[in-house]
């Protein structure tokens, strides 16, 4: 057993001195300002939330995928609170679809990237005066070709009004994600 602890220990150390011991989930996110930018590791180091299927304006099929991503750590402590702890990240991904028929049906699936939208949980408003903070989060939506720049200026113009109908579940759609249910 003291073996065990002391072959724990020494790989936790190493891992420090070599720079690569684990981040709080905000570290590749948001800077010391609260600018925000897409984490480059979400797909391996996240967990998914859920997909979506925007349908489309006309005919079969849908006009957007959209899949969800949460940091590591915030669907457990969901889970057992029914909120998003602070600095939890949730990242969606949009894409547009190639809608075909297939075997099963008529099939959409992800195509072509369109962008990402990124919020960090924040109910102590940790960035005043910062437009793209409120409202217990930080918003910001990301074009396909520039993940580290947002094109969002003002979180309750440019984000918030598509969150208005889940105001009461902290502005996210909680409903549209299984994995939280308890």
């Amino acid at each position: 057993m003291a073996v065990a602890v002391s072959l724990v220990a020494g790989a936790v150390a190493a891992l420090a001195q070599s720079g690569m011991a684990p981040a709080s989930p905000t570290a590749n996110v948001v800077d010391g300002s609260g600018h925000l930018r897409v984490p480059a590791d979400y797909r391996t180091l996240y967990q998914a939330l859920g997909t979506w299927a925007i349908a489309a304006d006309n005919g079969q099929g849908s006009k957007e995928m959209h899949t969800v991503y949460a940091s590591p750590g915030a669907i457990d402590a969901y889970r057992k609170t029914g909120h998003f702890p602070d600095g939890a990240v949730l990242v969606k991904e949009v894409f547009a679809t190639s809608t075909n028929e297939m075997t099963t049906g008529t099939v959409s699936r992800a195509d072509k990237p369109k962008g990402w939208f990124v919020m960090v949980r924040d109910s102590k408003g940790t960035h005043p005066g910062n437009p793209l903070w409120g409202d217990g989060w930080g918003w910001s939506w990301f074009d396909a070709d520039k993940p580290l720049k947002t094109t969002s200026t003002d979180y309750q113009s440019d984000c918030q009004g598509c969150h208005v109908p889940a105001q009461a579940t902290d502005w996210i759609y909680v409903d549209g994600y299984p994995v939280l249910r308890r």
